[in-house]
């Protein structure tokens, strides 16, 4: 199961008290942008096996949106964060890094 801690409120919590909201850190386009570009951002998305970020709730706790850093093949969760953290905090990266050596931000 997946346990991650809401770092809003502090708790954590397991799956069942979250709702997932999709891959993080994703370019939006607003009005005046090609179609291609906003077809991308709608349908286009990397799910990769491995590190991935991703935007989380804690619907049935403090209802706010958070971003986490896992991995989608064994479940090890590198942290979380602010959801209004424009890219992945420094010391999660090095965690990251650290498990994972080859890998690296796209």
């Amino acid at each position: 199961m997946l346990i991650l801690t809401c770092p809003n409120c502090g708790l954590t919590a397991d799956e069942t008290e979250l709702s997932p909201g999709g891959e993080a850190h994703l370019k939006r386009f607003g009005p005046g942008s090609e179609d291609i570009d906003f077809e991308g951002y709608l349908f286009h998305r990397a799910n990769p096996k491995g590190v991935h970020f991703e935007r989380w709730r804690h619907a049935y706790g403090c209802g706010k949106w958070f971003l986490a850093a896992r991995d989608t093949a064994t479940l090890e969760v590198y942290g979380t964060y602010p959801a209004q953290t424009t890219e992945p905090p420094a010391e999660i990266i090095a965690r990251i890094t650290a498990r994972h050596p080859d890998w690296s931000p796209t």
